[in-house]
């Protein structure tokens, strides 16, 4: 082969090698140095007080604290289930002032002076919430970890039928919303029961609210 040609092809070759080596470096950060929030700054702290299952609660937390990490981390009210801390599966419902609260989303900071009930604070062995009651006669769980956040959901949900709240199947919102079957999917569908025992969490529900599923 003629040797002008194999110039040409190691030309080319290092011409690539050069232009990868570039690309590479252009890749590269410009500093390591941390961005503002990141690691190397001192976390803002800041006192919560709230109202937790009945008992005047002070916490010093970083606000960027949410309030499912309030709860499990620095109360140890670990009934309270942290499942996509993305407000998509409703394990860590909780009730805030009476209404249902993803607490994955909300900061702790968020709910200064707010009266909060968890799943502990519904009810207690000896002392069951009805709605405890009926998901235990009803089986409504099978590994148990959706199962606070579904019956603080289901709480605060018959609340707010009977507040006459509707939802997005309520077919007249200035009516009195009753709780049909479609009411009860619509209502609760925020909260995923993995295991699939929803048949047995309608039972649950219905019975509490005195209608048949």
């Amino acid at each position: 082969m003629d040797s002008r040609f194999n110039d040409i092809a190691l030309t080319r070759r290092g011409v690539l090698i050069a232009g990868a080596g570039v690309t590479a470096a252009a890749t590269l950060p410009v500093s390591a140095a941390p961005l503002p929030g990141e690691a190397g700054d001192a976390p803002v702290m800041a006192p919560v007080t709230f109202d937790v299952n009945g008992v005047a609660t002070t916490l010093e937390l970083d606000t960027r604290t949410s309030l499912l990490d309030a709860l499990r981390e620095h109360l140890q009210l670990t009934g309270t289930k942290k499942g996509c801390d993305q407000g998509q599966c409703g394990a860590c419902t909780v009730l805030v002032n009476g209404r249902r609260t993803v607490s994955c989303l909300s900061l702790a900071v968020m709910n200064q002076g707010a009266k909060v009930t968890t799943i502990e604070g519904l009810g207690a062995p000896g002392s069951l919430h009805p709605m405890q009651a009926a998901f235990i006669k009803h089986d409504g769980y099978q590994c148990g970890y959706c199962t606070p956040g579904q019956i603080c959901s289901a709480v605060g949900m018959l609340d707010e039928i009977q507040r006459g709240m509707p939802s997005h199947v309520s077919a007249d919102i200035t009516a009195q919303p009753l709780l049909s079957p479609a009411e009860l999917r619509e209502r609760m569908s925020g909260n995923i029961c993995r295991c699939g025992a929803y048949s047995n969490i309608v039972d649950a529900i219905s019975e509490v609210a005195g209608v048949r599923s």
